[in-house]
C-alpha cells in the first residue's frame, strides 16, 4: 500500500461534490482530492437533454439500484437510478431546475438548525444560479451554474398553462421565485442547447487548478481512522488498493445511497447490526441509513388528437435527423429535456404551501424512455411533494461492491394515499378545461375505468414510480436528536475530520426536484468548511395564499 496526502478527499464527484471542489480549491494554499467511482461523463447522450432517457436505461453512468419488494406497491421493487459518472446524478437527471418552497427551509431551520431558513439559504442559491433571463431579488447572475428558461414553443405548453389558469390556479412567472404556488414554466439545468452539469459548472473549471485532482474509476472502499479523527480513505483501482489521506478533513459526497452506505462499512451507524456483520463500530449512530425519503408520481396521460406532440422525433427514422441537429447546431427537439412547464398546487384547504408537484410533457411516454404510446399524445407527471412514509439504506455485508438494502416504504401511510387520490382527481379536472378541447383525446392513463378510490390506489400501486429524489438518510439535526447524523455545518456527531454534504444531510424532503437544493447546500458549507463568513440574509418575501386555511386554490 502506498499512501498520499491531500488536505480535503472527497468522496464522489455529484452536485455537492463537484461544488466543493471548487469552492474549497479557490484557496491555492488547500489540496482537493475528488474520488469518483463511475468514468468520464463523455457521451453524448449525457450532453443531449432530450436523450436523458439513455443513461437511465443502463448502468454505464449509473448506480443502478432497485429497491427492496415494497410492500404497499403490490411487493414491486422500484428502480432507483444513481449518477455514477462525473457530475453524479446531474449528468443522468431530467435537468429541471427546481428549488423548493421557502417552508421547506424554514422549517428545517425550526430542526433545530440555525442558519438555514430560506433567508440564509436563497443568497446561496443566487450565488450559485446565473439564470439566462438576468438576476433579480431570487434569481442569480453570475454564478457557474447556467439556468435556462422554458421556452414552450409547442402550443401543448400554452394549453397547460391555460388549462391551469381556468381550472383557478394562478399563473406564476417563477415558481423559483416570490411565488412557487401556480402554474406556469419551468427552469432547466441547460445552456445552449446542452446539459449544464454541475461537472461542466463546477468542476471542470476547477480542474484547471493545480491544486486539484480528480480521479475517475476509482471506488472508495472506506474511511479511516485514528481514534475518532477520519485521516484518510481506502481505495481500489480495479484489483489494486492504495490508502490516501486527508491532512484536514474527509467528505463523503456519495449521495442519499452511498453515503450512508460508506459510513455504515466504515464503522459508523447503528451499532448492533455492524456488529452483526462483523463491522468494528467506531461511532453508534443509529440514524445513519435510516429516514430515506422520495417522491412518487404517476403520469396521467392523454392521447393527442392532433400531430403536434414529440412523438414524431422519437421514431426511429427522424432521430438522426434530430441528433445531427443538435450536433451541429445545438438546437432542435434534441436542445430540450422538455421539461419547460409545470406547477405547484395545494391538494386541499389547511394546507400552507404546495404539496403536489407537476411536470407536463408534450408526449405520452415513460420518465426512462420505455413503453411509450404507440401515436401522439401528452401527459402530467404528479406527485406528493412531502411525504409521510420513511425508510431506510442498509448494508448487506461488509463488500462495498454490494448494493444496500433500499426500502422506501412508498404510499405506506394513509396521508400518502389521500395526497396521491387528490393529485389524480385534480389533474383530471385540469385536463378537463376548455384550453384542451382542440387536442384531448381519450385517457389513456389512469384510464376511464379507474374511477373509485380503491381503482386509484390500485392503479397508483401497479403503476406508481420514482421520480428519483431519495434523500435525508444522513440527517442534519442536533446532538441532542437521537437519530440525526451530521450536525448544521454538516460534520458527523462524535467524529472529527469527517462530514457528509449532499442530499443525504436533509432533515426532510423539500417541496421539489433535488439538485438545485443540493447544489445550493454544498455552496453553503463550502463556506463553513473554509471558516468563511455566511453571505448576508436575503429580505426578498414569499407568497403564501392569503386565505390558505379555507381555500384549496
Amino acid at each position: 500500500m502506498s499512501a498520499k496526502d491531500y488536505d480535503y478527499i472527497i468522496v464522489g464527484a455529484g452536485s455537492a461534490g463537484c461544488v466543493l471542489a471548487n469552492r474549497l480549491s479557490e484557496d491555492p494554499d488547500v489540496s482537493v482530492l475528488v474520488l469518483e467511482a463511475g468514468p468520464k461523463d463523455r457521451s453524448i447522450f449525457i450532453h443531449m437533454p432530450a436523450a436523458l432517457a439513455y443513461p437511465l436505461a443502463n448502468d454505464k453512468f449509473n448506480w443502478y439500484y432497485n429497491s427492496e419488494p415494497e410492500p404497499f406497491m403490490d411487493g414491486r421493487s422500484l428502480y432507483c437510478p444513481r449518477g455514477r459518472v462525473l457530475g453524479g446524478s446531474s449528468s443522468i437527471n431530467g435537468m429541471a431546475y427546481v428549488r423548493g418552497h421557502a417552508r421547506d427551509y424554514d422549517r428545517w431551520g425550526q430542526h433545530g438548525l440555525p442558519g438555514w431558513s430560506y433567508a440564509d439559504c436563497l443568497p446561496y442559491f443566487k450565488r450559485a444560479q446565473s439564470h439566462e433571463l438576468g438576476p433579480d431579488d431570487y434569481r442569480g447572475g453570475e454564478g457557474p451554474l447556467q439556468v435556462s428558461a422554458g421556452k414552450m414553443d409547442n402550443p401543448l405548453f400554452k394549453a397547460w398553462v391555460e388549462a391551469g389558469r381556468q381550472a383557478g390556479y394562478a399563473v406564476t412567472e417563477d415558481m423559483n421565485g416570490h411565488r412557487q404556488e401556480g402554474v406556469g414554466r419551468m427552469d432547466m439545468t441547460t445552456h445552449k442547447g446542452r446539459r449544464w452539469s454541475a461537472a461542466m459548472a463546477y468542476l471542470y473549471p476547477a480542474m484547471e487548478r493545480p491544486n486539484v485532482t480528480v480521479e475517475s474509476g476509482v471506488l472508495t472502499l472506506n474511511v479511516m481512522f485514528e481514534g475518532q479523527r477520519a485521516v484518510g480513505v481506502e481505495i481500489a483501482r480495479g484489483k489494486e488498493r492504495e490508502t490516501l489521506r486527508a491532512k484536514r478533513e474527509v467528505i463523503v459526497s456519495s449521495g442519499a445511497i452511498n453515503s450512508p452506505q460508506l459510513l455504515q462499512l466504515s464503522g459508523i451507524g447503528p451499532a448492533d447490526r455492524l456488529r452483526e456483520l462483523g463491522i468494528e463500530v467506531v461511532q453508534d449512530l443509529p440514524g445513519v441509513g435510516e429516514n430515506l425519503q422520495d417522491h412518487l408520481e404517476v403520469y396521467v396521460q392523454h392521447a393527442c388528437t392532433q400531430p403536434i406532440s414529440l412523438y414524431s422525433a422519437t421514431q426511429w427514422w427522424n432521430k438522426p435527423w434530430v441528433g445531427l441537429q443538435w450536433m451541429l447546431f445545438k438546437s432542435g427537439p434534441g436542445a430540450s429535456s422538455q421539461f419547460e412547464a409545470g406547477g405547484f398546487i395545494r391538494s386541499r384547504a389547511g394546507i400552507e404551501h404546495p404539496n403536489l408537484q407537476y411536470h407536463f410533457l408534450p408526449i405520452a411516454m415513460n420518465y426512462d424512455g420505455s413503453n411509450p404510446v404507440k401515436g401522439h399524445g401528452f401527459q402530467a407527471h404528479v406527485g406528493p411533494m412531502r411525504p409521510t412514509a420513511r425508510g431506510h439504506v442498509r448494508i448487506r455485508s461488509t463488500d462495498p461492491r454490494q448494493a444496500p438494502e433500499i426500502l422506501f416504504n412508498y404510499m405506506g401511510t394513509e396521508n400518502d394515499r389521500q395526497e396521491m387520490r387528490d393529485a389524480i382527481h385534480l389533474t383530471r379536472e385540469i385536463f378537463a378545461q376548455k384550453a384542451f378541447d382542440p387536442y384531448r383525446g381519450p385517457e389513456l392513463a389512469p384510464g376511464p375505468e379507474v374511477k373509485t378510490d380503491a381503482d386509484i390506489d390500485a392503479f397508483v400501486r401497479q403503476h406508481g414510480e420514482s421520480a428519483y429524489h431519495p434523500s435525508c438518510t444522513c440527517r442534519m439535526g442536533p446532538e441532542s436528536d437521537a437519530m440525526a447524523v451530521v450536525d448544521g455545518d454538516g460534520r458527523v456527531h462524535g467524529m472529527e475530520g469527517l462530514r457528509v454534504v449532499d442530499a443525504s444531510i436533509m432533515p426532510d424532503i423539500v417541496s421539489g426536484n433535488l439538485n438545485a437544493p443540493t447544489i445550493m447546500l454544498a455552496e453553503k458549507l463550502a463556506d463553513r468548511i473554509r471558516g468563511r463568513n455566511p453571505l448576508p440574509p436575503s429580505d426578498a418575501p414569499v407568497w403564501i395564499h392569503p386565505e390558505w386555511e379555507s381555500k384549496q386554490r
